[in-house]
């Protein structure tokens, strides 16, 4: 198998900078499109070993959300989960995405929720790993952190301490089940756009404005009751941030969902990707066939 070639570029969205990686398999122009969402504290790298798993058969699509990675924002962008989906509604208009699988992980989900609900017919399916929506999944850590919000004597302090470089780590390898299977080189990363100028305020305006994301939780729990979108979880069970509560929560909503968890933590590519990629092949390869 010769793995395609994996392209970056920027895109132009209202005067957003939106760095991005794509797969384009060869000979195949209508290739399903998988858009990929990342997380906190990381961007469209954490998706590479992925992109480079599944590229030859897919169109892979990996931006760099504002405040994160290569993207670059002009002043006086505001970072709040409504703006972030703002931006990303843009970009897939841009780019002419009409129909795609959308995968989404950490603060992709409350962004991608949000364009969900936005552009329902847009999602053909949905891969939810790590991504919280329900009450259930968040752990007494994460409660204590979307305790902080902007007029709470000392909330920006303690969000401004989620940024360091030991938290950084951390969440690569809390959890995970052999620590050595965790290539340091995301974090790493991670925690090198995290110091670049005016990254740290950005990233605590959005963790000041993660509350508003559970206010979000019964709308996003109806789109999918409506929308029925074919879904497939996967779940680092040992997370210490969203725990396995949530991810059994989306058969609720999703009874027909596929639910598979492992034992690792919160980035549960970065150990379990050669059991995670499979499933993810098999599930877009069976929506192909349902949809023909």
């Amino acid at each position: 198998m010769i793995v395609p070639p994996v392209t970056h570029g920027f895109l132009d969205v209202g005067g957003v900078r939106v760095f991005y990686r794509q797969t384009a398999p060869t000979g195949t122009p209508d290739a399903p499109v998988l858009l990929l969402l990342h997380g906190f504290p990381s961007a469209s790298h954490q998706f590479r070993r992925l992109m480079d798993a599944l590229g030859d058969r897919y169109r892979l699509i990996a931006p760099d959300l504002p405040g994160f990675g290569h993207t670059e924002v002009p002043e006086g962008f505001t970072y709040s989960f409504d703006r972030l989906a703002d931006v990303l509604e843009g970009f897939v208009s841009v780019l002419g995405l009409d129909g795609f699988v959308m995968y989404t992980f950490d603060f992709g989900g409350p962004v991608g929720f949000r364009l969900a609900t936005r552009c329902p017919g847009r999602i053909t399916g949905l891969i939810v790993q790590n991504a919280n929506a329900y009450e259930d999944g968040l752990s007494d850590l994460a409660r204590e952190a979307i305790a902080n919000r902007p007029g709470v004597p000392g909330a920006e302090e303690n969000v401004r301490r989620m940024l360091d470089l030991e938290v950084t780590r951390g969440q690569y390898e809390e959890g995970a089940s052999d620590v050595a299977l965790v290539a340091p080189d995301g974090w790493t990363l991670d925690q090198h756009f995290l110091d670049l100028p005016g990254r740290r305020d950005a990233q605590a305006d959005l963790l000041l404005d993660y509350h508003s994301n559970l206010a979000r939780y019964p709308d996003w729990q109806r789109w999918l009751r409506e929308h029925r979108p074919p879904t497939l979880v996967v779940w680092g069970r040992r997370d210490p941030f969203f725990t396995e509560a949530g991810a059994r929560a989306y058969l609720r909503d999703l009874p027909d969902a596929r639910l598979h968890l492992f034992e690792t933590g919160h980035f549960a590519l970065e150990e379990c990707l050669p059991e995670i990629a499979p499933l993810i092949a098999d599930f877009v390869g069976e929506r192909l066939t349902a949809a023909s």
